[in-house]
């Protein structure tokens, strides 16, 4: 049956350098209901306050991407035999008018949502995550696992603007999209407009993780605070690149220093494994700050490991969901 299943390129035989550039060397698709997880590009940053460059993130990581095999080395989950995979292209944009591209954008996930598919996604910046809570958050509010150097939930910016890459979590709490206290954001650091920046975000009840007490922790345990907050009901991953030190990812608009190391991303975005995901998105990938691709890379590997993560959560579901519906019978 696995065989079925749409699989990438073999490099072994394609060369990686050759072939049409889609996320993880996987079919194009344009069928929702040909897949089951769909991986989706959203080419914008217009929401982006300093340095704007992330509109071409969707494309360098497809291009990045093809240096992903189909087993997870450690996991060994093979997410191509679990489920049907595709990438689906660009979600529409409008790179002049923010409204319009909101619009446009919760437009094309709601479709994905009605064909019950679980959609991982490149940004753009970190706003493009509102209008996807738009589309798939509009029954239930959700929890979220933010890794992220920003709360993003600051209110306004230049004036009155509500919608900047800022303050997409305030809007999306705000909306009753965003559940707060099933929300953790991890990495939390840097220089901040006021020391009133955080109230909104621990008064609405978020678990901030600061890369201070994130140091404290290690991993293991800030993972299982991460698995205490979001608990058993429908969860989100979010993965801002900036959540890392520049060191590894240079390519993004508002670096900052004193971040997490690849490899404890990897760790807890492992650690995830079993929670109810129903999907993710790895944002502010910028290429043209990167330095020989190595952000764009980070960015394909993130949506790997989130990959992996998320197809056997939905297969594990899809099991006990078809042995309950037996038993029924």
């Amino acid at each position: 049956m696995a065989s079925t299943f749409p699989q990438p390129l073999d490099a072994a035989l394609v060369p990686r350098f050759a072939g049409l550039p889609t996320f993880m060397r996987l079919p194009a698709v344009t069928n929702f209901s040909d897949v089951d997880v769909a991986l989706v590009g959203v080419p914008w940053d217009g929401g982006t306050t300093n340095r704007a460059g992330a509109r071409h993130g969707p494309r360098e990581i497809r291009n990045m991407s093809s240096l992903m095999r189909k087993v997870h080395h450690v996991s060994r989950i093979a997410p191509y035999d679990l489920l049907r995979v595709g990438d689906v292209g660009d979600a529409p944009v409008n790179p002049i008018d923010l409204l319009d591209c909101l619009k446009q954008i919760e437009q094309f996930y709601a479709s994905i949502f009605r064909a019950g598919v679980i959609p991982i996604s490149a940004g753009g910046d970190h706003l493009v995550t509102l209008p996807i809570f738009r589309a798939i958050a509009k029954e239930r509010p959700v929890g979220m696992v933010h890794f992220d150097a920003h709360s993003d939930t600051n209110d306004t910016y230049f004036g009155n603007n509500p919608y900047t890459h800022g303050t997409p979590f305030r809007r999306a709490i705000e909306e009753g999209l965003l559940d707060p206290k099933r929300t953790v954001q991890i990495g939390i650091r840097g220089s901040v407009y006021s020391a009133e920046d955080l109230d909104f975000a621990e008064a609405a009840g978020i678990r901030v993780i600061h890369m201070e007490e994130f140091a404290d922790l290690g991993v293991a345990a800030t993972i299982a605070e991460a698995r205490r907050v979001v608990g058993t009901e429908p969860t989100y991953v979010s993965f801002d690149v900036d959540a890392l030190d520049p060191s590894f990812a240079p390519g993004t608009g508002t670096p900052e220093i004193g971040g997490i190391t690849t490899l404890e991303a990897q760790h807890m975005v492992r650690g995830l494994r079993g929670l109810n995901l129903i999907g993710a998105d790895v944002v502010e990938v910028a290429p043209p700050f990167d330095q020989g691709g190595s952000t764009a890379l980070v960015g394909a590997t993130m949506m790997f490991e989130l990959l992996c993560v998320i197809a056997e959560a939905h297969a594990q579901r899809r099991t006990i969901g078809a042995e309950r519906s037996a038993s029924v019978e």
